[in-house]
């Protein structure tokens, strides 16, 4: 037998031993080289494992594996079918915490609100400012990003947010930004256009909560900091 058969045996024998440690002893029992090398195995890939380890060792963590872009994967021989798996594990842990998040009031679970946030926000290479809509019970009726851009007073516009809270007949809101320099700091924008939107929506008798600012694996609370 030669080498190659050798290794793509030996390499299908530590995905297949993977994916059996996953059903016998749950999925937390794998590596993160395990874990990869489950996602990226097929599509011609004959050493999953191998390439896991090297995209770790190249990107440093998990983390800025799943989150790098297509370019930058491809660079390191990331084909189109394995990239996608990528980017449905991220999506299904994004929908898991929503999830999470909409399945009771969002006070009583803070938890479980942030680490949303934070999937859905801390990664991305811009500002984006995004509301979570609450009902009277203040259960999440909705989440959506309502602008891309410099958080200032005149990319976020009271007007679009009182008007999609009425749609959607809420009661309180939540509002978060996220800062992609990893910071979480409010700067004096942040509570400009937090008065601005809290006057705005106490017009029509509708709450503002809480505005939390996503950075680098935290999220920074007005509430919290007395500045609501």
């Amino acid at each position: 037998m030669s080498d190659y058969s050798v290794r793509t045996k030996t390499q299908q024998f530590l995905v297949d031993s993977a994916r059996t440690r996953i059903v016998d002893s749950g999925v937390g029992s794998l590596s993160e080289t395990d874990l990869l090398a489950v996602l990226l195995h097929g599509a011609g890939e004959h050493s999953p494992h191998d390439r896991a380890a090297q995209l770790l060792m190249t990107f440093g963590s998990l983390r800025k594996i799943l989150t790098a872009s297509r370019s930058d994967l491809g660079a390191h021989k990331v084909s189109d079918i394995q990239y996608t798996k990528l980017q449905a594990a991220m999506e299904l842990t994004r929908r898991h915490y929503q999830e999470l998040m909409i399945n009771g009031p969002v006070l009583s679970q803070p938890r479980a609100a942030r680490d949303y946030l934070r999937m859905r926000l801390r990664d991305l290479p811009h500002e984006v400012f995004a509301v979570v809509y609450l009902d009277n019970r203040h259960r999440a009726i909705k989440f959506e990003e309502l602008f891309r851009g410099t958080i200032d007073g005149a990319s976020v516009h009271p007007r679009e947010v009182v008007k999609e809270a009425l749609a959607v007949n809420a009661a309180a809101v939540i509002l978060t930004h996220n800062h992609p320099s990893g910071m979480a700091e409010p700067s004096q924008a942040d509570e400009l256009i937090t008065r601005r939107l809290k006057e705005a929506l106490g017009l029509v008798d509708i709450r503002v909560l809480d505005h939390l600012i996503v950075g680098d694996g935290v999220c920074e609370s007005f509430a919290e900091r007395g500045l609501l």
